[in-house]
């Protein structure tokens, strides 16, 4: 087969999966794909997916006489892979989106909030259901996607702000203030960009200079969920530790012995709740939900 028919059978190959180059790349220094094996996306299909709410909220606030609220947040995703992987859903924006749902309307009310190379917008989506003020950001191709889907969960274009973001450019003027909570998930995946995703958290957590140290506002809180796929990932990594410490959002743990209590024994500790009790099964999918922390 001579060149150009197999430059013509490449390209009719990406019109039918434009997500092929990504799987497939011929430039990778340690030959894994960029992107796992996705299902087949079709251009403008809509999904619907839902996350549980915590038992207090769908209790009423534990009030007998109040009507039961909402189990779950409800969303709807226009799902389009032509602009590119930003187009569909990924596994850590969906363990993202579960643990914000559970953290609840009372973690996120009135708070403004910032989402990251968002794609379809799902996590922000998920935020401002919440009861958050959110800015949706990504790169301009995805933009119309995520106004469509702002409109599709009948979201006020007020309170979710869809706004084109690069990494390592200035931030936009659209940007609520102050920030209370970064949001970023799968965002590790194209190495030229980490430099860049890196600049844009330093300058939107920036280190204070000495004469505003003592009026310097709290920093935002970073939730940065990631699914491990690629030995670059580590080279990420080692950039974000020159600016950031992180920790895991953990499961709750009780450490006792078991058994009946007596002299002898210890009585337990009470239980620890570090968050997330769904961490050892997102665990198993190597993908990890980290706080991070600037340093000082």
């Amino acid at each position: 087969m001579s060149t150009s028919a197999v430059l013509a059978q490449q390209e009719a190959l990406d019109l039918l999966d434009p997500l092929r180059p990504l799987r497939h790349p011929h430039f990778d220094d340690d030959d894994d794909p960029l992107l796992p094996a996705q299902p087949p996306s079709i251009p403008n299909e809509t999904t619907h997916l839902a996350f549980p709410l915590p038992p207090f909220y769908t209790a009423a606030d534990a009030d007998a006489d109040a009507p039961p609220g909402p189990t779950s947040i409800h969303i709807k995703l226009a799902v389009d892979p032509t602009p590119g992987c930003g187009g569909v859903t990924w596994p850590a924006g969906e363990v993202l989106a579960r643990y914000l749902a559970r953290r609840g309307p009372r973690a996120l009310a009135g708070k403004n909030v910032l989402e990251l190379g968002s794609g379809t917008g799902l996590v922000g989506l998920v935020a401002a259901l919440l009861g958050a003020r959110v800015c949706i950001t990504d790169q301009a191709p995805l933009i119309p996607l995520i106004h469509r889907n702002v409109a599709l969960n009948r979201l006020s274009p007020s309170l979710c702000i869809p706004a084109e973001l690069n990494w390592g450019d200035p931030l936009p003027a659209s940007l609520p203030r102050p920030l209370h909570l970064i949001l970023a998930a799968d965002c590790v995946y194209f190495e030229p960009a980490f430099p860049l995703l890196v600049h844009t958290l330093t300058q939107l957590v920036p280190t204070p200079t000495p004469p505003d140290l003592n009026a310097h506002a709290p920093d935002p809180e970073i939730l940065f969920c990631y699914k491990k796929r690629r030995k670059a990932d580590k080279r990420f990594f080692a950039l974000l530790k020159k600016h950031f410490t992180w920790t895991d959002v953990r499961a709750p743990f009780r450490s006792h012995i078991p058994g009946p209590l007596t002299r002898h024994t210890i009585p337990p500790p009470p239980l620890q709740v570090i968050d997330d009790p769904n961490r050892a099964s997102y665990a198993r999918e190597t993908i990890s939900l980290l706080t991070l922390r600037r340093k000082r």
